[in-house]
């Protein structure tokens, strides 16, 4: 008998054991849904008769508190009370609906009688209360025949639940053996059902399936270790051995394919990372030779099968210029205008071999009628050209594994250009950050970090430097005289003619408000003849605003001097105190610094 056919004999069988286990798993499940609504119902009947025993109580004992106290909260608390209960029909149809039995309906109907009886003797007591006559009311409400009345109400509230309680367990009795039973009989039908699945299983494989299995075996177990190197046994027979055999080897072809697609996606990771990591560094490159050196190293590990050259875009020639290059590039010259490349002309990455045929760029070295394959990438960012990465194949013919694909070479551009924006950027703000807007001389922050710098140089203190503090004498006149604009005016003058008298030997700084401040490197003597010419040329300004002249520009000027007067460190407060001296004694005048204002 063929294995198929025992197969389906064994199937058809199965099949049936599956289906009758299934009858009786969905008869004991309708078993278990009689237990639960047995249950419901009982719990629905508990809430009825609760309300019904909170009724009578409920509205006895607000009854008596009227009659006792006399407080109008009770009665008025009553009278809601009795608004909210319905006719005898009405209170007992629910318990109908949920499926109380005729003998449990009559109980509760009773009870909800002497309910009402309880209630006419209730409205009796306040009859006999608003007439005045108070005794008679608590005489009704505390009597013994209310008291019985409202003992007989409770006693058959309490046989509805007896009687519930008896009825509901019996069937949830009943259900629960119907259950059982069906659960036994389930369960068997499974067994059965998994003691023929293992009898056929064990036939298969002891008679069909081990023995050829087991010269496969070998050639399974090389491949299970990733050894795609083993080749199955040919198994010529028709069966579902033969289709095993076929399956190890289609399985060992897709190993082979799963092994060069992770070989693939081991590659892509490793690039991935490459530019990951590159990225990472150019982010935290603060010159354009950190971020150079960088592209150098990463670029040729990135496509180790092309070499390349990386150009900068010099904003005063306005030519492309070599920054960096890597293997060896010998195609492309060291410079050339931006119309010398297609794909700057294009603001597209251009190559001209490849599946498409395309103009050769003129920046190449090549033959008129050749068609070198190189790839030329742009690099800008919002719109601005910033320079051009080129790529083409190692003229040594070295460089190991597959050619890196041009969605890499186009990511790497991308950051290039990205982190050579950033630098760029970076560099503007700086130089903003430290020029004053007005002035256009260097700011405070400027010359603090020339300070630090002169003191944290050992050797800075053995060197002459001298210290200008320049203040513009009666600087308020202007603004309150002539308005704000005439006093920026004269500040940007003076700015002007301290940056020319300063330019080639010194730095001008403003310092704040109408202070400013100039750095020479060169001793006091010197420093004073400049401070001198300084204080001349201000004085020789002549300005004018609105068609109003300003007037006469004049400046105190106070010199210190490291290493005759003070340290690097306190020169700015030496030089201070002797401008400070300087317009004490008049002003437009230059003092120099004295030896108890280093000291102070």
């Amino acid at each position: 008998m063929r294995l198929a056919t025992i197969t389906n004999w064994a199937y058809g069988a199965t099949v049936l054991l599956t289906l009758v286990s299934g009858s009786t798993m969905l008869l004991a499940s309708s078993a278990h849904e009689q237990e639960r609504a047995a249950v419901a119902q009982r719990h629905v009947l508990q809430l009825a008769a609760t309300e019904l025993r909170r009724e009578l109580f409920y509205l006895t004992d607000h009854a008596r508190q009227f009659v006792m106290t006399g407080d109008p909260t009770y009665r008025i608390l009553y009278k809601h009370g009795e608004k909210a209960l319905a006719s005898l029909e009405t209170r007992a149809r629910p318990l109908a609906e949920a499926g109380a039995t005729p003998a449990e309906l009559g109980t509760v109907r009773e009870a909800i009688r002497w309910a009402d009886a309880l209630r006419d003797a209730q409205r009796a007591a306040f009859a006999a209360h608003d007439r005045g006559d108070i005794p008679a009311a608590r005489a009704i409400l505390f009597g013994a025949e209310h008291e019985r009345e409202l003992d007989r109400a409770q006693s058959l509230v309490e046989r509805f639940q007896a009687q519930l309680d008896t009825r509901t367990a019996y069937e949830i009795e009943a259900a629960t053996r119907v259950a059982r039973l069906w659960r036994a009989v389930s369960e068997v039908m499974i067994g059965i059902t998994a003691l023929l699945f293992l009898a056929v299983l064990y036939f298969i494989f002891k008679r069909r399936v081990l023995r050829p299995v087991v010269r496969l075996s070998d050639v399974v177990g090389r491949l299970a270790a990733q050894d795609f190197s083993a080749v199955p046994p040919q198994i010529d027979q028709i069966d579902e051995i033969g289709d095993m055999a076929q399956a190890i080897n289609i399985f060992r072809e897709n190993g082979l394919e799963r092994q060069r697609l992770e070989a693939e996606r081991d590659r892509d990771l490793a690039a991935r990372d490459l530019l990951a990591r590159m990225t990472r560094r150019m982010q935290g490159c603060d010159t354009l030779a950190c971020l150079l050196d960088i592209t150098r190293r990463f670029a040729p590990e990135i496509a180790p099968r092309l070499a390349g050259r990386l150009y900068l875009l010099e904003s005063d020639s306005g030519e492309l210029r070599t920054g960096c290059d890597w293997l060896a590039p010998a195609g492309s010259r060291d410079r050339f205008p931006p119309s010398a490349c297609w794909a700057l002309r294009r603001g597209q990455p251009h190559r001209p071999a490849g599946h498409a045929i395309d103009v050769p760029c003129a920046h190449l070295d090549a033959a008129p009628d050749a068609t070198p394959d190189t790839l030329c990438l742009p690099l800008t960012a919002h719109s601005e050209i910033l320079g051009l990465l080129y790529f083409e194949p190692r003229t040594d013919g070295g460089g190991e594994g597959a050619p890196a694909p041009e969605s890499y070479l186009y990511m790497l551009a991308e950051n290039i250009g990205l982190a050579l924006a950033n630098l760029r950027l970076r560099e503007r703000l700086r130089a903003l950050a430290m020029v004053d807007a007005l002035t256009g001389l260097a700011n405070r922050r400027q010359l603090e970090e020339r300070l630090e710098q002169l003191r944290s140089d050992p050797d800075a203190a053995k060197q002459p430097m001298s210290c200008l503090m320049i203040d513009v004498d009666h600087f308020k006149r202007f603004n309150d005289c002539h308005g704000h604009d005439a006093g920026d005016a004269v500040l940007r003058a003076v700015g002007e003619t301290l940056a020319d008298c300063t330019r080639g030997a010194g730095d001008a700084y403003r310092y704040g408000g109408e202070e400013f401040t100039v750095l020479l490197p060169m001793p006091v003597a010197r420093a004073m003849e400049r401070a001198a010419e300084i204080r001349r040329r201000i004085a020789a300004l002549r300005l004018s605003h609105g068609g109003v002249a300003l007037g006469s520009i004049t400046a105190s000027i106070g010199i210190a001097a490291t290493p005759d007067h003070c340290p690097p460190g306190r020169l700015i407060v030496t030089a201070d105190a002797a401008l400070l001296r300087a317009k004490e004694q008049g002003r437009d005048r230059i003092e120099v610094a004295l030896g108890r204002e280093a000291e102070g």
